[in-house]
């Protein structure tokens, strides 16, 4: 074989590897832009430069590419994120700061977050593709925020929560920043500056710290403001050790710490 015949070889091999990869960021843009229901794969294929029989060859169908969209550019996170868990050696309130930013980073500023989208706009057409939805995404990244709260919880950094509920306010800001970013003018007004980084602080601040003012600096029986416990200071008409000046004796000083 001459050298030029051995080069286009290579290079007929190397695309060949290359086309499942290209199938699928293909079939991303498309389902992004799109809908499900709306995609075609010949478009699919138009756009990654194959024949509709190519597409075949590789994936099955429509409902088998768009599998492969999901696990390939969401689902194949969690097995990173669960090592981060494992290893994580900071507090909790910094691991979930970390959560918000890593999700940011790797899915919501990506054109990935536009499949979420799709599953919320699309799910009660197509039961299959959100069952599978459900097995990939929703119950991995549950199950993970679950062992992040249970995580502050079990250290004290967290008062007890019913975590079946817990779990939603923690997905709140992440599914309105999904659609912020790909239905900006139905979520914003037209002329506001928005800041994803300081949107999800604020509202981690808002998680942690509640919407109401601190009361002011040592009126109250366990120390400064910032170390009150919760019973205290969200309910002070029935917390007698706040009137009786008494320090350590209230039943709710065991609790965890508001911080």
């Amino acid at each position: 074989m001459y050298k030029g015949q051995a080069d286009t070889a290579v290079r007929r091999v190397r695309r060949k590897e290359a086309r499942p990869g290209e199938l699928l960021d293909a079939a991303l843009s498309l389902f992004v832009e799109k809908g499900y229901a709306a995609t075609k794969v010949e478009q699919v294929a138009a756009r990654a430069g194959v024949s509709k029989g190519t597409l075949f060859l590789y994936f099955s169908s429509k409902e088998a590419l768009f599998k492969a969209v999901v696990r390939a550019d969401i689902s194949a996170r969690f097995a990173a994120w669960n090592d981060e868990f494992e290893d994580f050696q900071g507090s909790t309130t910094e691991m979930l700061r970390y959560c918000y930013s890593s999700w940011w980073e790797h899915i919501g500023s990506t054109r990935a977050s536009g499949i979420i989208k799709l599953v919320l706009s699309e799910a009660s057409n197509f039961p299959e593709i959100t069952q599978f939805y459900q097995g990939e995404v929703t119950v991995p990244g549950q199950q993970l925020i679950r062992r992040v709260l249970q995580r502050g919880m079990d250290g004290g950094e967290f008062r007890p929560l019913n975590l079946d509920y817990a779990v939603y306010a923690i997905l709140a800001p992440i599914l309105f920043l999904t659609f912020c970013k790909h239905s900006p003018d139905a979520c914003l007004p037209v002329s506001q500056a928005f800041s994803p980084q300081l949107y999800l602080n604020t509202q981690l601040d808002i998680l942690l710290q509640g919407l109401r003012s601190l009361p002011p600096q040592n009126a109250g029986p366990h120390g400064p403001s910032h170390l009150w416990c919760w019973p205290c200071w969200a309910l002070p008409w029935a917390a007698p050790c706040w009137r009786a000046g008494r320090r350590n004796t209230h039943p709710a000083q065991q609790m965890p710490r508001w911080r």
